[in-house]
């Protein structure tokens, strides 16, 4: 169910507190889907959390599908969207960008952060259609980079779109179960699975 109201004046909870923006809103529905799961991203939990009134909320957002909807799309863009634009302008050569790629998951508590939240996302995309979509375009959108990655190299479209598919599923087995095994285990899995997309027959 959608909560909504007309949205008053920004209260804040005490005088002369910053007001919130949306990006402080979207932070900590972010947190509690990571934390509990998406049912438990309320308007009245969010305010709590934040130790504002609910009408804060209605100032940024229409109710709370508006507010998933724009987790969802900071979501794409932070985990997407700016990651290749910014390997876009670093001008490395596609083999460079496949090795960056592979070492994703080993980027220390920013990995991990990613990682609970993509887990997360991907828990309320399993019985959510809207989360769906996202996770499908999000999936959709790195895969064709990644292939992109591999045409450059002199791979043909079909090879390059499998070897695009094995290096994401090894990003994404990487970062959710980066307790297997030790570092120096991670890393020579790392440069297998480099050597092996890399090699030509």
């Amino acid at each position: 169910m959608s909560e909504s109201a007309s949205p008053p004046s920004p209260v804040s909870g005490s005088a002369g507190k910053v007001q919130l923006t949306p990006a402080d809103w979207i932070k900590a529905a972010t947190e509690v889907l990571v934390d509990k799961s998406i049912d438990a991203v309320r308007v009245d939990v969010l305010a709590k959390g934040l130790k504002v009134t609910r009408g804060s909320f209605y100032w940024h957002f229409q109710d709370r599908d508006d507010l998933l909807r724009q987790l969802l799309k900071s979501w794409r863009d932070a985990a997407t969207e700016q990651i290749i634009s910014r390997f876009e302008r670093s001008g490395a050569n596609p083999e460079a960008l496949v090795r960056e790629l592979a070492s994703l998951p080993f980027r220390g508590q920013s990995a991990v952060n990613s990682a609970s939240i993509e887990l997360a996302i991907r828990a309320w995309a399993r019985r959510d259609e809207m989360a769906r979509q996202v996770v499908d375009e999000v999936d959709a959108k790195r895969l064709s980079y990644v292939s992109q990655c591999f045409v450059a190299l002199g791979f043909n479209f079909q090879e390059a779109g499998m070897r695009a598919f094995l290096l994401y599923s090894y990003m994404i087995s990487e970062s959710l179960m980066r307790a297997q095994g030790t570092e120096t285990q991670r890393q020579q899995r790392r440069e297998f699975v480099e050597r092996m997309l890399l090699e030509r027959a």
